[in-house]
């Protein structure tokens, strides 16, 4: 990150990473890790155990937000974080700002939580178009090492792809792979003591299609749904909407340009590497999702996942996925990017996925999508 901001040829974004670097990230991470370290003394968090994880990969706006929503609307099975238990991820800083909701909910009628929501209304108004964000809204749980430099969340404030990349795990040394799976293990067991031992952990994070033989390593009973979306509309809407942050940050264009070619290669790679890897641990548990089936039938396609993965279905979870389809079916961006403004060839593309274009006919005419068949597989 250093070496990154020192080269940065534009003065804002230069001093603005700087300061990231060496103010903020030593104080966050400082905080953190003695909050920590004050958390070994609850005898509960030694108690908890990560049984039977779920985690929903797949390349970045392939419906994997979607599927993670649907699936934690499921209280009764699931655990899950939102956003600000990951910015803070300690259990004695969560029960503290829990505390303090209590505190609000039952004096206030909760008047300081509504007016947080408005004012994060107001203040991501115009990212949420690309993604529902928000301070009590479920995320993605890599943002749980944000305080250890390897979520990625630091490659959209640090766009210096390749040199600095989080998402090659299963490449990295062994002893520094399995420092990140531990830590992230850890931040997963504060939330389960939190909110219940007994629950399945969901996760969704289209980063950790890089690192599923890391997941399997720490978690060997770990479950995956694998998102797939026609590479042609989520390739470019991922790179459009770092490359609209990148751009509002002030980094130079030639850093820019360089990250968005990295991302290319890593795209080609995100959609093949989940399927090859988990094709090579026949005892694990896994199945593959259709972005149009999870679009169209939303219920249908939660039910087939539960199935998939030896999950019960309760009546109760049944009620809120008939709530949830009506919202799950009008999620259609309203934004169309082509893989010409990226200088990505169609024809390219096409042959390094070739055998995905064909088992998910992304070529076939648009009024075929109604007649695909339920494609799910699993170990």
């Amino acid at each position: 990150m250093l070496r990154l901001a020192w080269s940065e040829p534009r003065l804002r974004p230069r001093l603005t990473a700087l300061f990231v670097a060496l103010v903020f990230i030593p104080l966050y991470s400082g905080v953190t890790a003695l909050f920590y370290l004050l958390d070994e003394l609850s005898p509960a968090l030694h108690r908890v155990r990560i049984e039977k994880p779920v985690f929903v990969v797949g390349h970045a706006r392939s419906g994997t937000t979607l599927l993670h929503r649907l699936m934690v609307s499921d209280a009764e099975h699931f655990n899950f974080f939102v956003l600000y238990e990951l910015l803070f991820p300690s259990l004695w800083q969560k029960r503290f700002l829990r505390g303090i909701g209590t505190i609000d909910r039952l004096l206030f009628r909760s008047y300081f939580k509504r007016k947080l929501v408005a004012a994060e209304d107001d203040a991501f108004e115009g990212a949420r178009d690309m993604h529902d964000i928000g301070l009590f809204i479920p995320e993605e749980d890599d943002f749980v090492l944000t305080a250890s430099c390897v979520a990625s969340t630091w490659v959209a404030l640090f766009p210096g792809l390749p040199a600095f990349d989080v998402y090659y795990v299963d490449e990295w040394p062994e002893k520094r792979r399995r420092n990140v799976m531990r830590a992230y293990a850890a931040g997963v067991r504060r939330q389960l003591c939190l909110s219940g031992g007994h629950k399945i952990h969901c996760s969704k994070n289209p980063s950790y299609s890089g690192r599923i033989s890391s997941l399997i390593e720490q978690f060997p009973d770990a479950r995956f749904v694998v998102m797939m979306r026609d590479p042609r509309e989520a390739i470019p809407s991922l790179l459009k909407m770092l490359e609209k942050v990148w751009q509002g940050q002030g980094w130079s264009e030639a850093r820019i340009e360089q990250s968005i070619e990295a991302l290319i290669a890593n795209s080609v790679h995100t959609y093949l590497y989940p399927i090859e890897t988990l094709a090579k641990h026949p005892d694990t548990k896994w199945t593959v999702v259709d972005y149009r089936e999870l679009v169209s039938q939303p219920k249908a396609t939660v039910e087939a996942v539960y199935d998939a993965l030896d999950i019960e279905m309760t009546p109760a979870t049944s009620l809120a996925l008939d709530a949830q389809q009506g919202r799950a079916r009008a999620h259609r961006s309203s934004h169309s990017y082509g893989l010409e403004e990226f200088g990505i060839a169609e024809a390219q593309l096409k042959q390094d996925l070739r055998e995905l274009f064909d088992r998910f006919k992304w070529d076939a005419p648009p009024n075929a999508e109604d007649n695909f068949e339920q494609r799910s597989e699993h170990g």
